[in-house]
């Protein structure tokens, strides 16, 4: 689950992490009240939605940059004005771009200089691990790939916790001295507390900055939850913003269903993300573009079937729809009951791929066969990825 900048920053605050003052603003007279909250002056006016990119991003009006420094706050209201209710296209939205719901007003800090900070969890040795660069303000890729020895990373014992001479070490090696060193390293500590009491996968901070004054600010934030963990924070479950994400996820979610749409034309519904993986590869292979990742799970039930066809015909860009069971835990013939009340119940007229192998698998096709419906059975992962693609060329 991700949230947004403002809401990052409160966290931030929070847990002890300096950030420039701000206040967000939902409505045209909320502006007001929220410039009210910040000095006169140089003030930031940042449009707030689930993407990176905003500073570069454009509006849909021609209206350019998502981030805006400006001099005063009567600029920062005017300027806000033009970015709520506004849609803005990033590099990371795609041409559709993201509605601008929230404007936050921050505070425009001077500059010294800008550094990288994160932290996540390294899969490889399942520890937490913090990764810093004094080349802030710029995508870490780009830094990764053209001056790798500028990133430094620290790996943290979970059973430990961040130890002192980390810190000291990554203060080190950005080097920071004096009263930038001691500051620093309050915020690098206070930060990893967050990350883990709140059971984060991410935390990043780009830029981190100081200032002449000797302060260490998070300039920006961004900050997303293990979902598996959420159960365990209500109160960051009430931070979910159902706005930025897609309404056919949202749906999935109801129903425990994994669904991330893409922009192809044949749905897939298949039981395990490997095999849910797979087969987008192998539709692919053959030359089809998948419209979706669907893992309905090893123990879906019928009324999660049914869900799952509502879900994939909310798309108005699928063409055909590709099912592909292996059957493990799963019950073959539960998926076919499932697919036949569904596709009786939603009047389908697409065209439809079915490959079932694996638990029950007899009987499973059997009910499909007697069933009346007009599908096209796939006998291998290849023959069926043929079939759809054939059928929605």
């Amino acid at each position: 689950m991700n949230i947004h900048e403002y809401q990052a920053k409160a966290l931030f605050e929070k847990y002890g992490v300096p950030v420039p003052k701000g206040a967000a603003a939902t409505t045209p007279e909320e502006f007001t009240n929220a410039l009210s909250q910040l000095p006169e002056g140089p003030t930031m006016v940042k449009s707030q939605i689930h993407a990176g990119g905003r500073g570069k991003g454009t509006f849909t009006d021609g209206f350019k940059g998502g981030v805006k420094f400006c001099k005063t706050k009567h600029d920062a209201k005017e300027i806000a004005g033009k970015m709520l209710g506004n849609t803005l296209v990033t590099i990371q939205t795609g041409p559709v771009g993201r509605k601008v719901q929230t404007v936050y007003f921050t505070v425009a800090s001077e500059i010294k200089k800008e550094y990288y900070l994160a932290i996540l969890l390294d899969r490889a040795t399942s520890r937490p691990v913090i990764v810093a660069s004094t080349e802030g303000g710029v995508e870490i890729e780009k830094v990764a790939h053209d001056t790798p020895e500028k990133i430094h990373k620290v790996f943290v014992d979970p059973a430990y916790g961040l130890a002192d001479f980390q810190v000291r070490d990554l203060i080190f090696k950005l080097g920071f001295t004096g009263v930038e060193a001691k500051n620093a390293g309050k915020l690098i500590r206070s930060l990893y507390n967050m990350y883990w009491d709140t059971d984060a996968a991410m935390v990043e901070v780009n830029p981190l900055i100081t200032t002449p004054a000797g302060d260490v600010l998070a300039l920006d934030g961004k900050v997303s939850f293990d979902d598996n963990a959420l159960f365990r924070h209500p109160e960051i479950v009430a931070l979910r913003d159902l706005n930025e994400e897609d309404p056919k996820e949202i749906a999935a979610s109801k129903y425990s269903l994994s669904y991330i749409a893409l922009d192809g034309n044949i749905a897939c519904l298949v039981n395990g993300a490997g095999l849910a993986m797979s087969t987008m590869d192998i539709i692919k292979h053959f030359g089809g573009t998948p419209a979706n990742f669907l893992d309905v799970g090893g123990g879906a039930s019928k009324e999660q079937v049914i869900a799952a066809f509502k879900i994939i015909l909310g798309d108005p860009n699928v063409k055909g729809i590709l099912v592909n069971i292996f059957g493990g835990i799963m019950d073959c013939n539960v998926i076919a009951q499932g697919i036949v009340e569904a596709v009786k119940e939603v009047g389908l007229k697409l065209p439809l791929v079915v490959r079932l192998e694996g638990n029950n698998v007899v009987a499973g096709k059997a009910t499909l066969n007697q069933s009346g419906l007009k599908l096209v059975s796939g006998d291998t992962m290849a023959d069926a990825a043929q079939k759809i693609v054939k059928l929605v060329a």
